[in-house]
């Protein structure tokens, strides 16, 4: 059987990559350039390297103006307008696997390996494939993949997903991998530093402009450089002095305005989402009880989840949340597999 696998030049696709050639698969390295600026993780010659060393073939897909163009520049828009963008999990649809798919059917291959920290199971009664957390809780990445297509499930392996990373490093340390002791990227990879304020001035130079912090009642507490400098949550950098320490509760883009408060007012009941995502494919047909994840390091909290009409769904926590960002995503679990989710267009009152 052959394989496409996804590398990066990072030690989790390189492992994947070693258990494809395990498996007797004709394993084909492929490495999907997306920035001039991306992180260490993304090294085109550390990915050449262990493919030469496994005997796989090995090609760069270079996808960098399109990923400017709809992953950077939305990403600097999202901002802008107040919001607190994940690129990542565009990225992961319309940047990896569907460019491995079609890579996949040039190349006549049945499987795509990635060294995500996720699994996919085939559910026994009705043929779908069910998208599951990584056994390894603290890097589990289905928080990211929820947009994934049943066709795009169908062909992925998750190698990584039933085990852990201390465990990845271990066997990539076993097995003489060159990347086994390469550090983990923690950022985005095209905001190097995490200057997420710097990216979008440099995308967007003309569309900043400063405004003003206010109180949940309107008064003007101070001056600020632009709202793209701000996430629901922040504590930090406001450069205000208060009785009590102060977050930003909502952002006006429109206005200018960053509202802040104290901690309380930082909980919302619940949330609407916009441009949801089934992995079934079709939304559920009824409400449904679930654990909602409104970012990334979020525990999960449980929630009813309503469907509604053009794509959206509502989301009312039993208990209230804490910082729930519009531009984030909202992903919804039945246990440990995803059933689906979105865009958090807005926290409810």
């Amino acid at each position: 059987m052959r394989a496409i696998v996804a590398m990066s030049g990072g030690v989790d696709s390189s492992l994947a990559a070693a258990l494809a050639v395990d498996r007797g698969w004709e394993a084909v390295g492929v490495l999907i350039h997306l920035s001039e600026g991306a992180s260490r993780c993304c090294s085109i010659e550390d990915a050449r390297a262990v493919a030469r060393d496994l005997g796989m073939r090995f090609y760069v897909v270079n996808r960098s103006e399109a990923f400017r163009r709809e992953v950077m520049e939305a990403f600097a828009d999202s901002y802008l307008a107040g919001e607190t963008p994940i690129p990542c999990v565009a990225c992961n649809r319309r940047f990896k696997f569907d460019p491995l798919l079609e890579r996949a059917r040039l190349f006549g291959a049945e499987r795509i390996a990635t060294g995500h920290y996720a699994r996919v199971e085939t559910d026994s009664t009705t043929g779908l494939r069910r998208l599951r957390r990584g056994r390894d809780r603290d890097k589990d990445q289905s928080y990211f993949l929820f947009r994934l297509t049943q066709e795009q499930l169908a062909r992925a392996w998750f190698p990584l997903g039933d085990i852990t990373k201390d465990e990845v490093r271990r066997e990539a340390r076993r097995r003489g991998l060159a990347t086994a002791d390469k550090p983990d990227s923690q950022e985005i990879c095209f905001v190097p530093g995490g200057d997420y304020a710097g990216v979008v001035e440099a995308l967007r130079p003309a569309a900043t402009r400063p405004g003003a912090f206010v109180d949940a009642d309107g008064t003007q507490l101070g001056r600020h450089p632009g709202v793209h400098r701000f996430t629901v949550g922040q504590r930090r950098g406001l450069g205000l002095s208060a009785a009590e320490p102060l977050y930003v509760t909502g952002i006006d883009a429109a206005s200018g305005r960053v509202r802040v408060g104290p901690a309380d007012e930082l909980a919302a009941p619940g949330l609407r989402l916009r441009d949801c995502a089934w992995i079934a494919g079709t939304p559920p047909s009824a409400p449904l009880r679930a654990e909602v994840q409104v970012r990334h390091r979020h525990a999960g909290a449980k929630a009813s989840v309503e469907v509604l009409g053009q794509g959206g769904a509502r989301v009312v926590f039993d208990e209230p949340v804490r910082a729930v960002a519009p531009g984030q995503a909202a992903v919804i679990y039945d246990g440990d597999a995803v059933v689906g989710g979105g865009t958090i267009a807005e926290a409810l009152a």
